[in-house]
């Protein structure tokens, strides 16, 4: 008798955030705190959700990527001095985050 290796493919989803909303009054944002929703691809429902949503995503372990090339850089769940749950982009290179580089609707 043998025994017979069964192999799987492991399909690694990739989430990403794709464009963001403003809260109201926010024309230029300076910080990750003036976004009120993200825009996220690569789940069931595609669609916006509310930045803490996406906080308690990513506090969940979901691996979220800004949709900007050639980093792709994750999602990093934050709050603020205020208590408020936010997300912001991991450093790189850019002095701006990221997630305010995105197309705002």
């Amino acid at each position: 008798m043998s025994i017979r290796e069964t192999r799987y493919t492991i399909i690694n989803i990739m989430i990403y955030a794709t464009k963001i909303k403003l809260k109201p009054g926010r024309i230029y944002p300076h910080s990750a705190l003036e976004i009120s929703t993200i825009y996220l691809v690569g789940v069931q429902n595609e669609r916006f959700y509310a930045k803490e949503v996406v906080y308690d995503l990513v506090k969940q372990g979901y691996i979220i990527q800004v949709n900007i090339s050639p980093h792709y850089p994750k999602l990093i769940a934050a709050i603020s001095s205020e208590g408020e749950k936010y997300v912001r982009s991991e450093p790189n290179d850019t002095v701006q985050d990221n997630l305010l580089r995105l197309p705002q609707i």
